[in-house]
């Protein structure tokens, strides 16, 4: 892809850590259709983070941190598949959480929310290469902006 952005190199965990706080949790990231992203350093761990046990996610994943700075384009990128996220506990597809899809198997995961001015807002989820779900993610409901306000319970 054309405007595939590099891959991310530094030196150790706390690197990427610092990139992620500097270029994600300090700037003002926002969708292509105008929805303003938060990232909070919490999110850092399940985001960058892999299980090797099935149990909790006790592994730094270089894989997942090398395509810190696709997490930006994949959000603003115009040509961006949209699918509605699942929601484990529920077991349901959710209108308000949305996965994005630009570059092969790379997904972005953000939670959708009303602002206190009633606009949409989200929040970071997580970002992965989806390389054994993709197939999955695809034939999830598309993700839309209408079903999305309903669910929230704002008019636009």
């Amino acid at each position: 892809m054309q405007d595939l952005p590099s891959l991310l190199s530094l030196s150790c965990w706390q690197d990427y850590r610092t990139y992620y706080e500097n270029n994600y949790c300090r700037a003002e990231i926002t969708t292509t259709d105008g929805i303003r992203v938060y990232f909070s350093a919490g999110k850092f761990n399940h985001a960058f983070y892999e299980s090797t046990n099935d149990k909790s996610k006790n592994e730094f994943s270089r894989l997942r941190a090398e395509r810190m700075p696709w997490i930006a384009h994949t959000l603003a990128h115009p040509e961006a598949s949209l699918y509605q996220g699942w929601i484990s506990a529920s077991k349901t597809h959710n209108p308000a959480r949305r996965v994005s899809v630009v570059y092969a198997d790379f997904v972005v995961v953000i939670d959708i929310s009303a602002n206190q001015q009633n606009k949409l807002k989200a929040n970071f989820v997580t970002c992965y290469v989806a390389d054994n779900s993709i197939g999955r993610i695809r034939k999830s409901p598309v993700w839309s902006r209408t079903e999305c306000c309903a669910q929230l319970g704002i008019v636009e």
